[in-house]
């Protein structure tokens, strides 16, 4: 059985594929960085607050909502291990 040869052009296009891929993953990566800064601020600023003033039930609501809306499940969905 032979070798399995690649002209310079299908290895360039092999490349460029290679490089589009991580380009993708380094976006998706920065986009999940930003998401995860803004649920945090979110817990931190909001849900604290609310808690403190005794809107409990409510804000564990919002805060299991908006983990799973980040964490890309169905809000519609019981939360596996929640209440």
């Amino acid at each position: 059985m032979r070798g399995y040869e690649m002209s310079a052009g299908e290895i360039q296009d092999r490349l460029r594929r290679i490089g589009i891929l991580t380009q993708l993953n380094s976006i998706s990566a920065a986009v999940r960085a930003v998401g995860l800064g803004l649920l945090d601020d979110h817990v931190r600023r909001c849900i604290a607050a609310s808690l403190e003033r005794g809107e409990d039930q409510g804000k564990v609501d919002e805060l299991v909502a908006a983990v799973a809306m980040f964490a890309g499940h169905s809000t519609s969905r019981k939360v596996v291990g929640m209440r």
